[in-house]
């Protein structure tokens, strides 16, 4: 059996892990890469292997850069099934199809207004090819096991993420693999923990915060600040969130605020038709979850669910504080562009990020102090204040990361760290090292490794 890192490696974004066994191919998880110019034309760079050659896919989770890439691989002629969760198969007929749009709308505003390099500029997949790649999706409920390939067995377990999301063991005769997906946190106040780690000779493990720790459990004191204050000089505070998990933890931790009367009784709205739809699937996976059934209630109740262009537009010209939570959460695209470039020459408004910001985003220019930033073709002022949240993460950090890889019981024989900046990646491995005194290394991008 060999192993090839395809994405994932000296960044968090393009998850690609190749499995080969018996004269067989198996993709886990199939990401889009975000952020930096030379990571992002990976996506339109030709696939390591001829996707008709790949005989199946497991995803951990419904995260675009785990599944992003899902509609051009089968574009490009890959037809076999798409294994996933039950939770995992909802949300992407949610992103997926969403993602094709946004595409498409970059590739027509890049027309229309001359800024693309490329003439005409275009999709990497619509949303038709995006609603085809679906078809292929097969679910797999937590702990019931399935046969990607012959002769190897696949298992999920609860990732304690976002909904759906699962780690996934592979074992064959000849020994396992198991694939952290990307891990919550134990003490995450809207998802359940991660399951125990089961044993495996061979461990994929991610390192969003491998080289940090969370400022103690989650908790929204820091937003209660950065709001009240927004809202004292009568600005607007704008939270880029990912549409799937965060946008539902932050809404949650707004409403018990406004709740506790820790901030203005504000208006809290939602401009992100993908984390609306999100929104209401958290209704029916009260199993994932620790969400109460009146916590649930209040986030179809006491938020504003903007679901028209003039809407959102709307709130581009506020004449009153409130509070927007907008997608995406590293500023890459969706609807918060539009607000971001309408509020962000304004003093008395505020950004606020509150996940990880992968390098070359637009999230991550901002946190590092840029007096204007690009978008849609022209260079806007930013007098907002910026700011950054931590403790409000999804991911769990290194701390937390080692105490999913103790509940093992037996060591296994090599670990690969991946899913991380460099600098977080290399962190978690000496800690691993320190901690256990197990083998782990960093692998390269393409790296190849026979288990």
């Amino acid at each position: 059996m060999s192993l090839r890192f395809l994405g994932a490696t000296g960044t968090v974004t393009g998850s690609r892990y190749l499995v080969e066994w018996q004269g067989r191919r198996l993709l886990v998880d199939c990401g889009l890469f975000q952020g930096l110019k030379q990571l992002r034309l990976r996506n339109w760079a030709p696939f390591a292997v001829p996707a008709a050659s790949i005989d199946a896919v497991v995803l951990t989770h419904a995260h675009i850069d785990h599944s992003g890439y899902l509609p051009r691989l089968v574009s490009e002629g890959f037809r076999g099934p798409i294994h996933v969760t039950p939770g995992t198969a909802e949300l992407l007929s949610i992103l997926l199809p969403d993602s094709g749009r946004l595409q498409e709308e970059d590739a027509r505003y890049a027309n229309r207004h001359g800024f693309s390099r490329h003439t005409p500029a275009l999709a990497l997949y619509t949303e038709a090819q995006a609603l085809q790649s679906l078809k292929q999706v097969r679910r797999h409920e937590f702990g019931q096991g399935f046969e990607p390939l012959p002769g190897l067995t696949a298992v999920f377990s609860h990732a304690g993420h976002i909904i759906g999301a699962a780690s996934v063991q592979l074992a064959t005769a000849a020994g396992s693999i198991n694939f952290s997906g990307d891990l919550g946190r134990p003490d995450d106040p809207v998802m359940l923990p991660p399951a125990a780690a089961p044993d495996a000779d061979i461990v994929i493990i991610e390192s969003t915060y491998g080289d940090r720790r969370h400022a103690g459990s989650p908790n929204a004191d820091a937003l209660c600040d950065v709001v009240a204050r927004t809202a004292a000089r009568g600005g607007t505070t704008l939270i880029p969130a990912f549409a799937v998990g965060r946008s539902q933890a932050i809404l949650h931790a707004l409403l018990r605020l406004k709740a506790e009367r820790r901030i203005p009784d504000l208006p809290l709205y939602l401009n992100s038709p993908m984390a609306t739809q999100v929104t209401r699937l958290v209704q029916t996976h009260g199993d994932e979850h620790h969400l109460t059934e009146a916590d649930r209630r209040d986030l179809v109740e006491k938020v504003h669910y903007v679901r028209t262009e003039d809407e959102s537009r709307r709130l581009n010209r506020p004449s009153y504080p409130s509070v927007i939570v907008a997608a995406s959460g590293m500023a890459t695209g969706g609807r918060v562009l539009h607000h971001l470039e309408a509020l962000a020459p304004d003093p008395r408004n505020a950004v606020v990020f509150v996940g990880h910001q992968a390098a070359g985003t637009r999230g991550a220019t901002l946190l590092g102090g840029a007096e204007s930033i690009r978008m849609h073709g022209k260079w806007v002022p930013v007098r907002a204040q910026i700011a950054a949240i931590d403790g409000m993460s999804s991911h769990a950090d290194q701390a937390q990361l080692l105490d999913w890889l103790a509940t093992r019981k037996r060591p296994p024989r090599h670990v690969y760290v991946t899913h991380g900046e460099p600098q977080s990646a290399d962190a978690l491995r000496q800690a691993i090292e320190e901690r256990f005194g197990w083998p782990a290394s960093v692998p390269d991008y393409l790296d190849t490794v026979t288990l």
